[in-house]
C-alpha cells in the first residue's frame, strides 16, 4: 500500500470514527492523570482517535523502515547488474584476469562464471538497450569479420586476442605495411611481424632484412635467396651475411641441400662453394649440401677427398654416386638427395 494512499484512508477513518463517537456515543469530556501529571480535559472522542494516530505513526515509520531496506536492496541489484553488463563486455572483449566483486548471490554465482569463460557473438546477436554493450558487441562483430575498428578506447594490451586480429586486418586492409610492423615489432603479434618479415624478404633492402632477422621463416629465407642476382629487387650478399640469415633457422641436411639448389641459378660457382664450405664447419648437418654442391659444380676431386675422410656408414648416397662415376656412369646428382 502507498503511504499517500494510507494516510488518506487513515484520516478518514479517524475523522469518521471521532465523529461517531461524538455525535452518537459520548460528548462527555474526562480529565486524565499521569504520574501525578494531569492531562487537560478531553472528550472521550479525541482519546478514542490518539491511540490510531499513534498506531499510524507507528506504522509509517515501520512501512518508511522496510521500504528503505528494500530499496538498498533493490540498490545492489542495479549496481550488479551495472556490473555485469561491464562483466560480458569485458569478456566479448577478451580481456584478461577479469574480477567483479558482486553483492547479491545470485550475481556472485553468474559473475564466476563470466570471470572464467570467453564469450563470441554471432552474425544474429539482437539489439540490446544497453548502448556500451551494443557498441561493444558491435566493435567485436567488425573485428571478426575482418574488418578494421578503432579499439583505442577500450585500452587493451597489445597481446589482447582482439588487437591481435584487429592488426592483422589493417595488415590486409593495407593500413600497416611490413616496414610498420616491423619498426614497432614490439606492439604487434609474433605471428604478424613473422608474416610482415616474410613480405619485406621480397622487395625491402637488406638492411631492413638485416635488422628484423630475428623473425626469419623458411619462406623468407627463401624469398631473399631468390633475389641473390636478380634482376629485379636485387640483393647482393656475402658470405657472412648468408650464414647469419641461415643461422637464424634449424637446419637439416635435406634443407640445406635445397639452399644449395636455390642458389645454383643465380651464385657464381666460387662463391657457392665457399659458402657451404663454412657453413660445413658450422654445422655438420651442411656437410651434404657442401658435397653436392661439389658434385653438381663438377668438383669431383675435392668432393671425394671429403668422402674419403668420413665413416663407412655416412654419406651413403654420395659414396653410390661416387662409385658409378668411377664406373663411367653418369647421373645428375639431384638424383641421390
Amino acid at each position: 500500500m502507498y503511504i499517500k494512499r494510507y494516510t488518506i484512508s487513515v484520516i478518514l477513518f479517524v475523522l469518521l470514527l471521532g465523529w461517531y463517537v461524538y455525535g452518537f456515543v459520548t460528548q462527555e469530556s474526562i480529565e486524565i492523570g499521569f504520574l501525578g501529571f494531569s492531562l487537560p480535559s478531553m472528550p472521550i472522542a479525541v482519546l478514542v482517535i490518539i491511540p490510531l494516530i499513534l498506531l499510524y505513526v507507528a506504522t509509517v515509520f515501520h512501512m518508511a523502515f522496510y521500504s528503505l531496506l528494500g530499496s538498498f536492496k533493490v540498490r545492489k541489484y542495479e549496481k550488479d547488474l551495472e556490473k555485469m553488463m561491464i562483466s560480458v563486455g569485458d569478456a566479448l572483449l577478451c580481456k584478461e584476469n577479469r574480477h567483479f566483486e558482486f553483492k547479491t548471490p545470485k550475481y556472485k554465482q553468474l559473475g564466476k562464471v563470466i570471470d572464467h569463460v570467453s564469450m563470441i557473438a554471432d552474425a544474429q546477436m539482437p539489439s540490446i538497450e544497453d548502448e556500451k554493450l551494443a557498441n561493444i558487441l558491435r566493435v567485436v562483430s567488425r573485428v571478426k569479420s575482418g574488418e578494421v575498428a578503432d579499439l583505442r578506447k577500450f585500452s587493451l594490451p597489445t597481446d589482447n586476442e582482439l588487437m591481435i586480429q584487429n592488426d592483422k586486418n589493417r595488415y590486409d586492409a593495407h593500413e600497416l605495411s611490413p616496414e610498420d610492423v616491423l619498426g614497432k615489432s614490439g606492439r604487434y603479434s609474433k605471428e604478424l611481424c613473422m608474416r610482415a618479415y616474410g613480405d619485406a624478404s621480397k622487395k625491402s633492402a637488406f638492411s631492413v632484412i638485416e635488422k628484423n632477422k630475428e623473425f626469419m621463416s623458411h619462406e623468407a629465407l627463401n624469398n631473399i635467396l631468390s633475389r641473390i642476382n636478380a634482376d629485379q629487387n636485387q640483393l647482393d650478399l656475402s658470405n657472412q651475411a648468408l650464414i647469419e640469415l641461415i643461422g637464424m633457422l634449424e637446419l637439416n641436411e635435406k634443407d640445406y641441400i635445397s639452399i644449395s639448389q636455390a642458389l645454383s641459378k643465380s651464385m657464381i660457382p666460387e662463391q657457392r662453394i665457399k659458402l657451404f664450405e663454412l657453413l660445413s664447419e658450422k654445422d655438420d648437418e651442411a656437410t651434404g649440401a657442401y658435397l653436392y654442391t661439389l658434385y653438381d659444380l663438377e668438383m669431383q676431386y675435392h668432393a671425394n677427398e671429403i668422402l674419403s675422410n668420413t665413416q663407412a656408414n655416412e654419406y651413403l648416397n654420395f659414396k653410390a654416386y661416387r662409385a658409378l662415376k668411377e664406373c663411367n656412369r653418369h647421373y645428375d646428382i639431384s638424383l641421390f638427395v
